[in-house]
């Protein structure tokens, strides 16, 4: 399997992150470390979590992800092995969000805390915070950079004005630069990448780990009707997203690829579209089960033909 590089860090991720959204949430602690464990074991090496992860569940107040994973982390004395991606910027209630540098420096300690480890591979600033020059949250990166706290940093859900100026800046301030991007993006949600923010972290080299890789789960099949949204706490918000005249189309492209690939399945496939594309780094996808996490790796060794690629892109285009 090969790695690959994230933007211009020098850290090598496989090309599946392991999404930690749902730990605490929809996996509880065993079946988190069940899902970490099967990871790894498949040839995953890196994990994609935030500080405000769960902070939308009622009763909690984010860090719930984090926790989870540096249990795992201790018990596991994995730290070695795997890439810990994080992130900053995002609500999590009592005025604790944005990209101050105040709030970073106090953010990322509590983060560490929690994920019982000296340093983050890749720290990500969760959103942009308009209300703030692009080089402050910049300057406290710089500073933990400098301290050995963080490795390496990105973006996520930044317009492509505000994105550039960030890189620019690095490059005319001597600031640590934005090596990865973090963007919705999957065989349906295309436009918001490819028509701006792909062009632009070509030119700069970013490194792209896309989130909702399998559209919250439309992409791996069993949402195909109305009857089907109940299967799910997902459900409700696929209906009037996904199911439709498009999304039929993808998944009518998706079940014909699979048919090309015995043994294969529309997520496994959905996923290897997003690595085969040009300047996409890899994607990222939950699990809260051993099977699920195990489908999904397997992603990684599925080699899809110019035809399947060119039949994908032709149905979501």
């Amino acid at each position: 399997m090969q790695h690959r590089e994230l933007g211009r860090s020098g850290l090598r991720t496989a090309p599946l992150v392991l999404g930690g959204n749902v730990f605490g949430w929809t996996a509880d602690e065993a079946t988190s470390f069940r899902v970490l464990d099967a990871f790894v074991a498949g040839g995953g090496n890196a994990i994609d979590t935030a500080n405000m992860y769960s902070a939308w569940v009622p009763g909690h107040e984010g860090g719930e992800s984090e926790a989870i994973i540096g249990k795992w982390l201790q018990q596991r004395s994995r730290r070695d092995d795997v890439l810990i991606f994080s992130k900053v910027g995002m609500q999590m209630g009592d005025g604790r969000q944005g990209l101050g540098k105040a709030y970073i420096k106090t953010a990322v300690e509590e983060s560490l805390g929690r994920l019982k480890t000296d340093y983050i591979d890749l720290y990500q600033s969760h959103q942009d915070d308009e209300e703030r020059a692009v080089t402050e949250p910049l300057e406290a990166y710089a500073e933990l950079i400098q301290e050995g706290k963080v490795r390496a940093i990105g973006a996520s859900n930044f317009g492509a004005g505000r994105l550039r100026a960030a890189l620019q800046a690095s490059e005319t301030q001597g600031l640590p630069r934005y090596e990865t991007f973090q963007p919705e993006y999957n065989l349906y949600q295309r436009e918001g990448l490819e028509k701006e923010l792909l062009p632009l972290c070509q030119e700069y080299g970013l490194g792209i780990i896309p989130y909702f890789g399998l559209a919250s789960g439309f992409l791996t099949g069993k949402y195909r009707s109305e009857k089907d949204l109940a299967k799910s706490v997902r459900g409700s918000s696929i209906g009037p997203k996904y199911l439709n005249e498009r999304g039929l189309r993808i998944l009518d492209a998706l079940d014909a690829v699979v048919a090309r690939h015995p043994g294969a399945s529309p997520a496994q496939v959905a996923l290897a579209w997003i690595m085969a594309r040009p300047g996409l780094t890899a994607p990222i996808a939950s699990a809260t089960s051993i099977r699920q996490v195990e489908e999904l790796t397997k992603a990684m060794q599925l080699e899809l033909t110019d035809a399947d690629i060119h039949q994908l892109s032709q149905a979501s285009s």
